[in-house]
């Protein structure tokens, strides 16, 4: 019996020591999690998962570190099993939708954040659930961008990637060619440094490649911008001033945004900015075009989501002024970052709160018509987004050329730098116009045609005669611009051997009214004595009856005066008392309304346009002569 009671006694405590054993597992993984060390604290997750230990917390937690580490195909094998799970928070809905997108899985996706907004949950109005035609709309699109190769990368985290004056520089935590290595017990990879490299270098990039000066620290260090001039550089770093590491209020260092000046070859000067705090990140700098403006990351007071995007003035002392937040259009409930300006001004950011195909996407703004004002932004596309992460957008000068990172299949490692050339969307654009007034003709059908005579587009101008209409390169074409009151015009063109740079074609078109054969007829020619061109007073009536006409009737007509001779007299002598004819007729109409700017022209040809036979020589009688001493109208515009 004491034998027995003594085994039972040895079970319990096995039991016990067991259990404490668990506990003290799943402390220490709860600790691994909380300083963002996920690799360790998955191992042990995982241990705990394989002793049936608080199963459905453990894996819940898993499935969490897989995220963290940007790991879509272990994050949803995961959640698979968490959303099963009895009384699950619904937030772990959209996890395991998010998951399944970074898996290429969209229509399981679909369903499983409708499950998260059916449950209650409240997602972005951002969010990718908006445009149920994304995805097809995305790879249907015509291509802009088409991926290079790049000869630096790493098995490591390689990304950031900025060129200026023939050089890339970009953060990595390859740290290769060194035997102590640093980790990051995030990911467990080296902290990252700042190198750089030739344009177009086909070298590997070891610790030689490291940046010189102030610049590297032994923590994070990266990505760069520098100004125009080449001689200040803004940089991401974690909060280590002077060898001082700062830790936040939760035991975490935060990233600033620091700066440094060039001297003798060498990046020094290190400065702390105004807008980095001890309590939240600053990190991902990047100048407009003309370095006045200094746009970051953030999870700072004021933030809309997890991070971010915001801007700040650069005076020319330095100083920095008038921090915004870019607003809802940019920034949602989760995260922004990496903004880059091209020389268009145009902001490009990453984010994966807005429709993406994926985890974080690239995306472009749309310019509003107020200055500095963003209207809407528009997601990349394919090839340079993809299902998982992908970010550090930058654009050369030349607007062709660039790069982003990516941890996409195909990579080295982890993430890697992409090159890109961009072939930007061409298209043909004009204004139709009147061509006797030069004023731009509204609601105009313009018609684009193939080589073939095929139609292949149209649409209608706006207010100011104005269209644009996109176009293929490496075409012929045709275009015709037609309205009813027009006779129509047409300009061919062609999109072959064009430097890939130029983005528009110009083919403006001119229409010419259409003579109103009815309306001619009411405007009677006036007829002048011989030899003079006074307004007799049956001219008089006739020229009564076009005032009216044009006052009451056609308040828009527009006519062209055009006066006559007959063949007595010499031509010189002629020439001059037909256009005395014409003032006269021109004079009489204003004198009674008529607006100046209604008559085109008011011209005299002399004898040179009779109408009949009656030249020098010729015998004829009175009458047929007076019939070549006249004025005649000609209808230029109706209405």
């Amino acid at each position: 019996m004491k034998n027995k009671n003594y085994i039972l006694v040895c079970i319990a405590l096995i039991l016990s020591f067991s259990v404490y054993s668990q506990q003290g597992k799943q402390k220490r993984a709860d600790t691994l999690f909380n300083k963002f060390s996920f690799v360790k604290a998955a191992k042990v997750y995982r241990e705990l998962i394989n002793n049936n230990y608080n199963k459905d917390y453990a894996t819940r937690q898993l499935a969490d570190c897989y995220a963290y580490l940007r790991d879509p195909r272990n994050a949803s094998r995961y959640y698979k099993s968490v959303v099963k799970q009895k009384n699950v928070p619904i937030d772990y809905y959209y996890k395991y939708a998010q998951a399944l997108r970074g898996m290429k899985k969209y229509d399981d996706s679909q369903i499983w954040l409708k499950r998260f907004k059916d449950s209650g949950g409240v997602v972005s109005s951002n969010d990718f659930s908006k445009d149920i035609n994304f995805i097809t709309s995305v790879f249907g699109a015509k291509k802009q961008y088409f991926l290079d190769r790049v000869r630096f990368n790493s098995k490591y985290s390689d990304f950031g990637a900025f060129e200026h004056d023939g050089k890339v520089y970009f953060a990595s935590s390859r740290d290769e060619g060194v035997s102590i290595k640093r980790l990051y017990g995030w990911n467990e990879q080296p902290f990252l440094d700042v190198y750089v490299t030739d344009v177009g270098s086909k070298r590997n990039v070891d610790h030689t490649g490291k940046i010189k000066g102030d610049i590297n620290s032994v923590y994070h260090d990266g990505p760069v911008t520098i100004t125009k001039d080449g001689r200040t550089m803004y940089f991401s770093r974690n909060n280590f001033t002077e060898g001082v590491e700062v830790k936040d209020k939760k035991g975490l260092t935060n990233m600033k945004i620091y700066r440094a000046t060039l001297v003798d070859s060498l990046w020094t000067n290190i400065e702390d900015l105004s807008i980095n705090g001890d309590d939240f990140s600053t990190q991902h700098p990047a100048l407009n075009i003309d370095d006045t403006k200094l746009y970051f990351t953030s999870d700072r007071p004021g933030t809309k989501g997890g991070s971010d995007i915001w801007v700040i003035n650069i005076n020319p002392d330095g100083t920095l002024t008038d921090l915004q937040n870019l607003g809802n259009v940019v920034n949602t409930e989760s995260a922004e970052g990496f903004p880059f300006i091209n020389n268009e001004g145009v902001l490009f950011f990453s984010s994966d709160g807005h429709t993406g195909l994926g985890l974080l996407d690239i995306f472009a703004t749309i310019k509003g018509e107020e200055e500095d004002s963003i209207a809407d932004v528009i997601n990349l596309g394919v090839p340079v987004n993809s299902n998982k992460d992908d970010f550090s957008f930058t654009m050369n000068p030349n607007g062709i050329t660039g790069y982003f990172a990516s941890n996409r299949k195909g990579g080295r490692g982890s993430d890697d730098i992409y090159a890109f050339h961009r072939e930007p969307v061409l298209h043909v654009e004009g204004v139709v116009t009147d061509a006797i007034n030069t004023k731009p003709i509204a609601n105009s059908v313009i018609a684009l045609y193939d080589d073939q005579d095929n139609k292949i587009a149209d649409m209608i101008t706006d207010e100011n005669g104005y269209y644009q209409i996109n176009i293929d390169r490496n075409k012929d074409y045709k275009i015709v611009a037609s309205q009813d009151k027009y006779i129509d015009d047409y300009r061919t063109f062609t999109s072959k051997n064009i430097q890939t740079e130029l983005i528009t074609i110009n083919a403006n078109l001119l229409l010419n009214p259409v003579p109103n054969v009815i309306k001619l007829a009411e405007l009677n020619t006036i007829y002048f004595d011989f030899n003079k061109y006074n307004i007799r007073e049956d001219a008089a009536l006739e020229l009564d009856k076009i005032v009216g006409l044009m006052q009451n009737d056609y308040p828009e007509m527009v006519i062209r005066i055009e006066s006559h001779t007959d063949s007595r007299g010499d031509l010189t002598y002629n020439d001059k008392l037909s256009i005395d004819r014409a003032n006269a007729t021109y004079e009489y109409l204003i004198s009674k309304g008529i607006d100046a700017a209604r008559i085109t022209e008011h011209q005299g040809f002399g004898e040179r346009r009779l109408t009949n036979g009656c030249e020098d020589g010729q015998d004829c009688e009175e009458e047929a002569h007076q019939l070549n001493r006249r004025t005649q109208f000609i209808v230029i515009k109706m209405e």
